[in-house]
């Protein structure tokens, strides 16, 4: 993770979301179980609902164009639902609303209408078609708990836990810190400096590849706000810890001389 020369970390975008997906980790087996459980009842009982609709509507219909509003509902219901829920909510179904889970690409973006849709798709046949036997071992025997699906999709479930962990203290790299106090951090935003805290504070969270590819982007985005350049061979988690207990560092003493200050006559 180190990189030569310190002053640029690797390409200059930032995930759209990044934010909020660093507050994340990897969803346990039987939440996920029971969220899929809740999506599942849901879709079973908006096909009944379709089902009797249809019988009551079309009951003038002949039997060709009864089974083919049936087929179109059932696609709806199946693929359709939740393609558009999870699309429109950035990851999230009615189960996972329910019990605070979220999808999301293996590098941490906010799920895609494509990949909501690979999903779907792969969810018709391993969980209704084959009764969600290979969705469960899959499930099983992955560290994430990915199914068939995550893995055409490149996505994966996680548990949010926002607002966790915000009064934590980040350490000053002990070889970083004569540097800190000479940088010029007047440049980085609040955004900025949110968004590398959490990507600090879950770094034992995230997968070796999540912590690659999240701290590149975070470090090139605060290193362009942050003057001198870090010590050749800095890796993205020191810098960015060293910037940040250093803002602290000075915020506090600011603060401090600010109550002085009004507590002069």
């Amino acid at each position: 993770m180190a990189h030569p020369g310190g002053g640029h970390y690797g390409q200059s975008h930032l995930i759209t979301g990044d934010a909020v997906v660093l507050d994340l980790r990897p969803a346990g087996f039987a939440t996920r179980m029971l969220a899929l459980l809740i999506d599942v009842a849901v879709q079973v009982a908006l096909l009944f609902g379709a089902t009797v609709l249809v019988a009551a509507v079309g009951a003038g219909l002949d039997a060709a164009a009864t089974a083919a509003v049936q087929v179109a509902l059932v696609a709806l219901l199946i693929v359709g639902y939740p393609t558009t829920f999870e699309a429109l909510t950035r990851g999230r179904s009615l189960g996972k609303l329910a019990l605070g889970l979220r999808v999301v690409g293996t590098d941490g973006s906010p799920e895609r209408f494509r990949q909501a849709l690979a999903r779907a798709l792969s969810a018709f046949v391993e969980i209704w078609l084959l009764s969600g036997v290979p969705a469960l071992i899959t499930s099983l025997v992955n560290r994430d708990g990915r199914r068939i699906g995550d893995f055409l999709a490149g996505t994966l479930v996680v548990e949010e836990r926002a607002g966790r962990r915000r009064d934590e203290v980040i350490a000053m790299p002990p070889r970083l810190a004569e540097w800190a106090r000479s940088a010029e951090l007047s440049g980085l935003t609040p955004d900025a400096a949110a968004m590398a805290r959490q990507y600090v504070l879950r770094f034992g969270e995230l997968t070796e590849q999540a912590r690659y590819e999240m701290g590149v982007r975070v470090a090139d985005t605060v290193a362009r706000a942050v003057s001198p350049p870090p010590p050749p061979g800095t890796s993205p988690p020191e810098f960015l810890s060293a910037v940040l207990a250093e803002r602290r560092r000075r915020e506090e003493e600011r603060m401090a001389r600010r109550q002085d200050h009004q507590k002069r006559p």
